[in-house]
């Protein structure tokens, strides 16, 4: 991509104001520098290092590995290995395995590139490394997370232990309640494919003092990407689907956390959506030029101007979220691109021509419902709850009508459910759409909600006010 001037300049900018403001970056980290967690910190620091490699490769750890990967499952990599058959493999060439990565020459497969589809018609590439790269992927991950998690702040809830989605959506509430209406909403231009691995190298090694770990850690980053039988290397970006993934992106990102907190500013970040609070829209405007010159210049990221806004907190949209102001208190909501994508999704689980059986589609259906139920159950939502049942009701109606295809199974199915021998013949004889029949009084009063229920069909209304909060 061409980059244009502006840009290129504020490259420049940013990367004078990353210098000039290196002591400062190095200031805080729970309320110390990076710089006294070394030095000063001699006994902790060196003691969570000192032999870092083989705590990784004990047996407790990469026993711990194994059982995750197995029981995550997933798909196989470039060599088509499966979870199944990992164990078979470590008992034949355990020794070997354990040996290369200690002596430095084992070198990870490429991750098998796939693509799946994101909600803005784009696609998300995913690396899916082999099932024996995942193994040692898990091993490094749990050895360093209680390290990292010392470190990272509180206002990051993205891929933690005990933090969700909606810790960071309570933290946001607080803080407009707080007075903060306005926020600098952060869009980083494809921050998995664009990380710089020399910048987070340095970062690693500012607290993995085993040298053996962190050129592991580059190899795996380096291993490069099978696209249709073409291995293409990779000097940037962490591929999302490994195990490791995660962990780098948070210790990337704890920079601009620990900026953004050294500066005085009130966030919340979810892995790499990033809010900044302020108090007023002007106050934003600064904020923003000031962290856009530390992410270009300093972390060397890109952010995607297009998609950053600086707006008030009921215009914009997180976690697929949305914000509204109450009697002076803030209140969630369902973002309607986020209720559009579940009707979408029903579409699916509900059309006639997608080869599901009653049951299947039943089961579908139910977890969908709830599956984003307990996703969204923190936002005021009884009447999109009441609506969504009707119009899922109305799909269920519809799909049943196709399925009584022939005009004696509908007459012979109206009969059942209790309508008269004449009406039945007419309306199993009606030339009106799927869609307007399945509106229609007779299959209100045919295919009732109570019917529904009986069936077990979960009901959208019914399961929001059994699990909110």
């Amino acid at each position: 991509m061409k980059v244009t001037k502006g840009m290129t300049e504020c490259r420049k900018q940013g990367e004078t104001y990353c210098q000039r403001n290196t002591a400062e970056q190095e200031r805080y980290d729970r309320g110390h520098s990076s710089r006294w967690i070394i030095e000063n910190n001699t006994i902790n620091g060196h003691r969570q290092n000192e032999g870092m490699l083989e705590r990784i490769l004990s047996r407790d750890n990469l026993n711990l590995a194994y059982k995750k990967v197995k029981r995550n499952k997933g798909a196989g990599g470039v060599d088509q290995m499966k979870t199944d058959e990992l164990l078979g493999y470590l008992r034949t060439h355990q020794e070997e395995l354990l040996l290369s990565i200690r002596n430095g020459s084992y070198k990870p497969q490429p991750v098998r590139r796939v693509e799946i589809p994101k909600d803005n018609g784009k696609t998300r590439k995913l690396g899916i490394p082999t099932v024996v790269d995942r193994m040692i992927q898990q091993a490094i991950a749990q050895v360093l997370t209680p390290i990292y998690e010392r470190q990272f702040l509180d206002t990051s809830y993205g891929f933690r232990p005990h933090k969700s989605a909606h810790d960071a959506l309570r933290k946001c509430q607080e803080n407009v309640n707080e007075g903060y209406y306005y926020v600098v909403d952060l869009d980083l231009e494809q921050y998995f494919d664009t990380v710089d691995h020399s910048k987070l190298i340095q970062i690693l090694g500012r607290t993995i003092h085993d040298g053996r770990v962190v050129s592991l850690i580059h190899r795996f980053l380096n291993a490069g990407i099978m696209i249709k039988g073409v291995k293409t290397t990779n000097e940037f970006g962490v591929p999302q689907g490994g195990p490791l993934s995660p962990l780098l992106a948070n210790i990337m990102l704890n920079e601009l956390d620990k900026e953004l907190h050294v500066r005085g500013h009130r966030f919340v970040r979810y892995a790499d959506d990033v809010i900044i609070f302020c108090k007023s829209k002007r106050s934003c405007e600064r904020t923003y030029q000031h962290i856009l010159l530390f992410i270009e210049g300093c972390l060397r990221l890109k952010v995607n101007r297009e998609k950053t806004k600086v707006a008030h907190i009921r215009n914009i949209k997180f976690l697929g979220y949305g914000f509204y102001i109450y009697k002076g208190k803030c209140h969630l909501r369902v973002h309607p691109k986020s209720t559009q994508r579940l009707k979408d999704k029903i579409r699916v689980a509900t059309s006639r021509s997608n080869g599901m059986s009653v049951r299947k589609r039943k089961e579908k259906l139910n977890q969908i419902i709830r599956g984003w139920v307990n996703y969204f159950k923190l936002a005021d939502m009884k009447g999109l709850m009441e609506k969504m049942d009707q119009w899922t009701r109305r799909r269920m109606r519809m799909v049943t009508w196709k399925r009584w295809k022939k005009i004696r199974t509908r007459y012979s199915w109206l009969k059942k459910l209790g309508v008269e021998e004449q009406q039945a013949w007419k309306w199993a004889n009606t030339r009106k759409s799927y869609w307007r029949v399945a509106g229609s009084f007779i299959l209100d009063k045919t295919l009732t909600n109570e019917l529904f229920k009986r069936a077990k069909y979960v009901s959208f209304l019914d399961y929001y006010m059994s699990v909110r909060p």
